[in-house]
C-alpha cells in the first residue's frame, strides 16, 4: 500500500472513531455541548502523527460529520434567521472542530509539545463556542440562567468552560497515557 492510500485509510479510521465516541457522552449540557469519552483523541492523535496538513483535511471532514449530526438532532428547527445560522454553522461546527488539527503543530518536541499541540487546538475550539455563545446565543443566559444581554461574555465562558475543560483534560489524560505506553506509542509516533 502506498503512502497516500496509507494516509487516507488511517485518517478514515480516525474520523469514524472519533464520531463513533462522540456519541458516547459522559454529561450534556441543556443548551448543546457535551463531554465525551475522548472524542476528540483520534483527530488530535492523527495530527500529531500526520502533520498539519493532514490533521486539518481529517479535521475538517469531522467537523462536516458533526455538523451532519447537529443537522439530524434539529439545528435548522431552532427558528434561526439565514444569517445567525450560517454564523451557527460556521462556529460551532465548521470552524470549532476544524481547528482541532492543528494539535500537531509542535509534534517534533515530543510529549511536552504533542501536549502544547493539543492544548491549543482544544482551547482553539472553545474560542469558537465561546464566541458563539456570546454573540449568536447569549439570548438563552438572559432567558433561562439569569444573566443579562451585558454579561453574555461571561455566561458564554463559562457555560462553554463547563464542556470544554474537561473534553481538554480527558483528551490529554488519554494523549499522553497512550503515548506513554510501549505498545501504543510506535503506533502514534509522528510519521513524515
Amino acid at each position: 500500500m502506498n503512502n497516500k492510500t496509507k494516509i487516507l485509510v488511517e485518517g478514515a479510521v480516525m474520523v469514524a472513531l472519533a464520531t463513533v465516541l462522540s456519541f458516547i457522552r459522559v454529561f450534556r449540557l441543556p443548551w448543546g455541548g457535551s463531554v465525551t469519552l475522548l472524542s476528540m483523541l483520534p483527530v488530535v492523535l492523527f495530527s500529531i502523527r500526520r502533520g498539519i496538513g493532514p490533521g486539518l483535511t481529517v479535521s475538517f471532514v469531522y467537523s462536516l460529520i458533526q455538523f451532519t449530526q447537529s443537522v439530524i438532532d434539529g439545528l435548522f428547527g431552532w427558528g434561526l434567521t439565514p444569517g445567525i445560522l450560517l454564523a451557527c454553522i460556521f462556529l460551532d461546527y465548521i470552524g470549532a472542530f476544524f481547528v482541532l488539527g492543528i494539535a500537531g503543530i509542535f509534534r517534533k518536541k515530543n510529549l511536552p509539545g504533542w501536549i502544547c499541540g493539543i492544548s491549543l487546538a482544544v482551547t482553539l475550539r472553545f474560542a469558537f463556542h465561546f464566541l458563539s455563545g456570546a454573540v449568536i446565543w447569549h439570548s438563552y443566559g438572559e432567558l433561562w440562567q439569569g444573566f443579562s444581554t451585558e454579561n453574555s461574555w461571561l455566561y458564554s465562558f463559562l457555560y462553554n468552560g463547563c464542556y470544554m475543560l474537561p473534553e481538554l483534560i480527558f483528551t490529554l489524560v488519554g494523549a499522553v497515557a497512550l503515548l506513554a505506553a510501549p505498545q501504543t506509542k510506535r503506533l502514534l509516533l509522528p510519521e513524515e
